[in-house]
């Protein structure tokens, strides 16, 4: 993208938000405030939703799921079958439509999910089944902490189908590692928490937290390399504390908040059986289909990525510099956008990609507006165009923690 054809929402001043990770997204121009709990993405932040959610797809393709998209607006009838029309907790958005019927937006699919499948799968052999989609989600819930708790989000969820208490165990380990590898791929550091399951309290449920300064939760978690043990408050082990030995692995317990980036639990029958969701077994029986949940926030994984690489100057995208889901590859900034160092610039463009790099070319801006831009985005390399260039032919290669090089002009789209 051409910066003099692009619309950033970059500011100078820190903003008024709660937390240092909030105003540092705001600065950055990702997100703009609709109203309490309510937060639109600009198309600096929509790219950069748009790279984490093809991390979190990559991973649902590579453990077979199959994407499909269920209606965020439903009828009570279908609430009504699993009985939590009036259970919800006063969460639920709710209306009613021009003929008289009673609606709400969906804080979650498990139901339609079950009314889709339902007169497709009858036999035991069409299972076990995953589907996942990755949509909107609302809740009437109380706004705090920015993206973290809002009225409407973006949720992975998905959902795996079963004949057999076994099966439901492999898929859950399946989802369980996918899980790990997604938010491994993403350089967040984090933690898994054995949780209530308030569905069915003698099944499998755990929490993904991503460690931070300030989240939402209170989270004690494991030092030792490799171990991804983690408790809250409400975990078994949630008396534990700093200091004390893990009880996975005797390594030492350390505390601080967490940001809960994922979820899955075992849903057993439960919504199967009021919905009438069986199948015809190997023995000519019928039995309710298994089912399991597996949910993650989209915006609560950018906010984590935030919170864990960010610095004064303003967003990165990994702990390790490669920019995971970074707006850009790449920034391309000229010290002026004239002659030579213009043609320089633009060649550099056209080679590296102009939709997987910022341009660096409206006059009006001066260097140090430039390299304060690119910062802010978090872009993790910098084709800076300048005196360099002019007295040998090589262009300096920056990135955003600040390591330079010098490369000649046919290098540059091979080393970024």
């Amino acid at each position: 993208m051409r910066r003099s054809e692009t619309t950033l929402f970059t500011s100078r001043e820190p903003g008024q938000q709660h937390s240092e990770t909030a105003r540092r997204m705001f600065r950055a121009g990702l997100v703009r405030q609709f109203g309490s709990g309510l937060y639109g993405f600009t198309p600096t932040g929509e790219r950069v939703r748009q790279e984490v959610i093809d991390h979190v797809e990559t991973e649902m393709r590579r453990i077979g799921a199959q994407r499909v998209n269920l209606p965020q607006l439903t009828y009570r009838e279908m609430w009504d079958r699993s009985g939590r029309w009036d259970s919800f907790g006063g969460e639920m958005f709710t209306l009613t439509n021009r003929d008289g019927k009673e609606m709400a937006l969906a804080p979650s699919h498990e139901e339609g999910l079950v009314h889709l499948v339902e007169g497709t799968i009858r036999s035991y052999e069409d299972l076990p089944a995953t589907f996942y989609q990755i949509n909107s989600k609302h809740r009437d819930d109380h706004a705090r902490s920015g993206l973290l708790r809002t009225k409407e989000f973006t949720m992975k969820d998905a959902y795996s189908l079963h004949t057999t208490e076994e099966s439901l165990a492999a898929y859950y380990d399946r989802f369980r590692s996918a899980y790990a590898r997604i938010f491994e791929a993403l350089g967040i550091e984090f933690a898994i928490a054995e949780a209530e399951n308030t569905v069915m309290d003698e099944r499998n449920s755990e929490e993904f937290f991503a460690l931070a300064e300030a989240g939402s939760a209170d989270l004690r978690w494991c030092l030792a390399d490799g171990c991804r043990f983690g408790a809250t408050d409400e975990s078994p082990y949630g008396d534990r504390s700093a200091g004390d030995r893990c009880p996975e692995c005797r390594g030492e317990l350390t505390e601080s908040a967490g940001i809960e980036i994922g979820h899955i639990f075992e849903l057993g029958s439960r919504y199967s059986e009021p919905m009438g969701l069986t199948i015809d077994t190997a023995m000519g029986d019928s039995e309710a289909v298994l089912m399991a949940s597996y949910g993650i926030g989209i915006e609560r994984l950018i906010y984590a990525l935030v919170e864990q690489h960010s610095d004064e100057d303003g967003c990165r995208w990994s702990a390790d510099g490669s920019g995971a889901v970074a707006p850009y590859a790449a920034s391309i900034v000229p010290l002026a956008y004239e002659d030579e160092l213009a043609a320089v610039a633009d060649y550099l463009y056209e080679d590296c990609g102009p939709d997987r790099t910022l341009l660096f070319d409206d006059p009006g801006q001066s260097i140090g507006e430039r390299f304060a831009e690119s910062d802010l985005l978090g872009i993790p390399k910098k084709v800076i165009i300048g005196n360099e260039f002019r007295d040998s032919g090589e262009v300096e290669l920056e990135t955003r923690d600040g390591d330079t090089e010098y490369v000649t002009v046919d290098a540059v789209p091979e080393r970024i």
